[in-house]
């Protein structure tokens, strides 16, 4: 069996035991040598800003599905049954508690897996966010790492310079020489 085999599974938790599964399952899968089987366990996060009490911004770090963790592995009775018998899984997404395997859109469109950018920009230039919280900031990319497709950006925000790790995907550069002509 090869990883070419393994699908994306989805299992429902308690609220807020998404963290204790992921580790439970970190530790099964190496207690039972099932490296073979599970290959990877994710937890969607997106960062957004909120407005505190006080009027102060924060970036923080949201689940993007309370209540589920991501299983990429090769199905089997076995593994449905260690899987279930995690301490705060209360079971497989499908029908009857079995698990129906995700669709390659559906693993997309989630953002499970990332596909490779290739990058017009390099350290140094000026950059716009295009999507999420930082939207239409524009600032100048401090570092670039190409492995987790993240990019480093100095951006001012509330009046003061910061850095803020952004996906490759979100950031756009911007011609100067076109801004300078407007």
């Amino acid at each position: 069996m090869a990883i070419e085999e393994a699908k994306w599974y989805v299992i429902h938790t308690y609220s807020g035991y998404e963290a204790m599964v992921k580790d439970s399952l970190e530790k099964l899968i190496e207690n039972n040598n099932l490296q073979e089987n599970i290959f990877e366990i994710q937890i969607p996060t997106e960062e957004t800003l909120e407005e505190k009490a006080n009027g102060k911004k924060k970036l923080v770090e949201r689940k993007k599905f309370p209540c589920y963790v991501f299983l990429k592995m090769i199905y089997s009775n076995d593994i449905w049954y260690l899987v279930t018998n995690t301490r705060g899984v209360t079971g497989f997404v499908g029908p009857q508690g079995r698990p129906l395997p995700l669709t390659e859109e559906e693993v997309v469109r989630m953002g499970l897996t990332k596909v490779a950018v290739n990058v017009d920009f390099t350290v140094g230039d000026e950059v716009q966010i295009m999507s999420g919280p930082l939207e239409s900031f524009c600032g100048k990319v401090v570092s670039l790492n190409d492995a987790t497709q993240k990019a480093m950006v100095n951006v001012t925000m509330f009046g003061r310079d910061t850095d803020v790790e952004v996906d490759f995907v979100q950031v756009k550069k911007v011609n100067v020489k076109e801004s300078a002509d407007k």
